[in-house]
């Protein structure tokens, strides 16, 4: 009896279609995180990058629970000393870049290191209904229908 490990060539990746309108971002993260990884299958292997890409639509219609709308802080450093900025969650959904939010979220939840980067690169979130991966027929995924708590 030998572990089983899975090989480059018998990877089958698929798409998955997430509509995020009024999803609570945590737990659409929380949700999205396994399938980018391949945790959900039984070929998983730790150290292949063999999870799914995922399609993220209506980002900019993502909602929070309790006060985190106004509350939680994002930061990022200019690189000068003393150029640390910070910006709430609702100027950035109310910005230039609203799936900054969610894209945020998944990518600290992935694991640090080449394969996190790896995996995080299958994520593609856009803001309005429209998207250019129609060709690659991603199966829609309803999270909102798995857990009443998903959805505000």
């Amino acid at each position: 009896m030998g572990s089983f490990s899975l090989k480059a060539a018998d990877i089958d990746a698929k798409w998955h279609l997430i509509d995020a309108t009024d999803m609570v971002v945590g737990r659409l993260a929380a949700a999205i995180v396994p399938i980018l990884r391949g945790k959900h299958k039984v070929t998983y292997t730790p150290h292949m990058n063999c999870g799914d890409f995922i399609v993220v639509i209506n980002a900019d219609k993502i909602e929070f629970t309790g006060d985190k709308y106004r509350a939680q802080l994002y930061h990022r450093h200019t690189g000068h000393p003393g150029g640390i900025k910070e910006q709430s969650a609702k100027d950035i959904l109310t910005g230039k870049y609203p799936e900054r939010v969610l894209e945020k979220a998944v990518e600290r939840m992935l694991p640090r290191g080449v394969l996190g980067r790896e995996q995080f690169k299958r994520l593609r979130v856009y803001t309005g209904t429209e998207h250019p991966h129609t060709a690659q027929n991603p199966a829609l995924l309803d999270l909102a229908a798995q857990n009443p708590k998903n959805k505000r």
